[in-house]
């Protein structure tokens, strides 16, 4: 017997009413198609059936699917390109009514303004945008990310890659890298690791337009205060005339030239070092180096002391011992059963100088004792893998060819949506994870390794199903 009209959709109705679509198809334009598919494929299936085998598809329910999805491309195209007209229409008002006062503010002409943002349109093909309106805080595709092992950051055909050819160009460029290191103190093994991570050495492709990008992300990004700030920089860089508006090609998050500077950090840290007149990061090798040695003395590189060593820890050594603010002499660490896994002693001179513990996979694989150099690499890009990468490539680069020498243990695979449930509910129990975000930095780990020691289990100071399902 037919179903009435309603009934097939009376279990849709409920789910989209409480459903997250947005976009063209957020309301009635959700609830009729999907209402559309469920009778469609109702109508596919209702052929008399035999005992025992499954459902065979009529003609007629065939020739509904594809009234449906003829449906769809009617409905949904003029939707999509209707929204995507008054996004961009939007995005035109905003860009006169907000920026450009902010400009001129900035001091930024009207000449400069124009050539830079004329005509701008948003690029909808840079990754998680939140375009106006549609509901979300944090792109679908973040909040399903995948959280994997920290050992898939150490891939070794691209360390092996960027250790030969930073071999090749520490010959090619020694004088330009003795000169910098002695300006800024920076070694150019740690230089070339930056250049070589952040652009291939100057090789890739950086085809973006800045001001594009960065108006995009100042209209409808997660952040877009911090890109709006750009902007106003990236436009002020134009203003000065050192580089010419076209010249500024960026990656498609906005950052700039050979060493991937934001437009704030290329007004503070970028140098002229060829005495050109200019501080060209895009095109001069000389520039490009020292810029790079600049931003990490600025940040507090010490000339003299490396970023820090791959150690091993005694069982009396808690792994809730990391961080930054709990750093003491390594001759302290040594006594306490921090030992370089190597066998060999800490440098002499290292003895009474702070150091701390970093454990990026917690008991699960390899650990370091850092200096505050570490910190310096870790403000070129908020990652503790990235600083690591960086330091272990410039060792690599200085002569070195051994990789980590502790394996790194497989780890349950996770979505970032889970390890910020498991954040929230250590949050929940007092602790400070450096916030729910789903990416388990130090006190995350160290809060793990804490809850696990009251609760009886064994510390390995990092995320796993367990305890995702525990502290949910």
């Amino acid at each position: 017997m037919m179903q009435q009209p309603n009934s097939a959709c009376l279990g849709l109705r409920s789910r989209v009413v409480t459903s997250h679509t947005s976009g063209p198809l957020a309301g009635p334009y959700s609830f009729i198609l999907r209402c559309f598919f469920a009778r469609a494929s109702r109508l596919a299936l209702l052929a008399p059936q035999h005992e025992g085998k499954k459902p065979r598809r009529t003609k007629e329910g065939l020739s509904a699917i594809l009234s449906a999805m003829l449906l769809v491309m009617l409905m949904v195209g003029p939707a999509l390109a209707q929204s995507r007209a008054e996004t961009d229409a939007q995005f035109a008002r905003w860009l006169t009514q907000t920026i450009k006062p902010l400009a001129a503010q900035a001091g930024v002409s009207d000449a400069t303004f124009t050539r830079a943002l004329g005509g701008v349109t948003p690029d909808w093909d840079i990754p998680g945008l939140v375009p106006p309106g549609s509901g979300q805080d944090t792109p679908r595709e973040q909040q399903q990310a995948e959280f994997r092992s920290p050992e898939r950051y150490f891939n070794a055909k691209s360390i092996a890659g960027l250790t030969s050819t930073g071999r090749r160009l520490a010959e090619r460029h020694a004088r330009t890298l003795k000169a910098v290191e002695q300006r800024y103190g920076v070694p150019g093994r740690i230089v070339l690791a930056i250049w070589g991570r952040e652009s291939g050495f100057g090789a890739a492709k950086i085809p973006h337009d800045v001001f594009r990008v960065l108006a995009t992300k100042a209209f409808m990004s997660t952040r877009p205060e911090l890109f709006q700030g750009e902007l106003i920089a990236a436009l002020q860089i134009a203003q000065s005339g050192e580089v010419s508006a076209d010249a500024m090609k960026s990656s498609w998050a906005g950052a700039m030239g050979q060493p991937q500077f934001l437009p704030s950090s290329y007004l503070k840290y970028a140098v002229d070092f060829d005495g050109d007149g200019r501080k060209d990061i895009w095109n001069s090798v000389p520039d490009t180096l020292a810029s790079i040695a600049n931003y990490l003395a600025q940040f507090g590189w010490q000339a003299g002391r490396d970023w820090g060593y791959e150690v091993v820890l005694a069982d009396t050594v808690s792994c809730a011992e990391e961080g930054p603010d709990k750093r003491r002499s390594v001759a302290e660490w040594e006594a306490q059963g921090v030992f370089r896994v190597t066998g060999r002693p800490f440098p002499q001179v290292e003895l009474n100088r702070e150091a701390n513990l970093v454990l990026p996979a917690g008991r699960n694989g390899p650990e370091f004792l850092v200096t505050p150099n570490f910190y310096a690499l870790k403000a070129y890009n908020e990652s503790d893998l990235y600083a690591l990468f960086v330091g272990h490539v410039g060792d690599r680069i200085a002569g070195s060819n051994a990789g980590f020498i502790t394996a790194w243990n497989p780890v349950d695979s996770l979505l970032r949506s889970d390890v910020a449930a498991m954040q929230r509910g250590l949050e929940r129990q007092g602790y400070d994870v450096g916030g729910a975000d789903g990416l388990p930095g130090f006190r995350t780990r160290r809060s793990i390794g804490d809850w696990q020691v009251k609760n009886g289990r064994a510390e390995t100071c990092f995320p796993d199903s367990g305890l995702v399902k525990a502290l949910r």
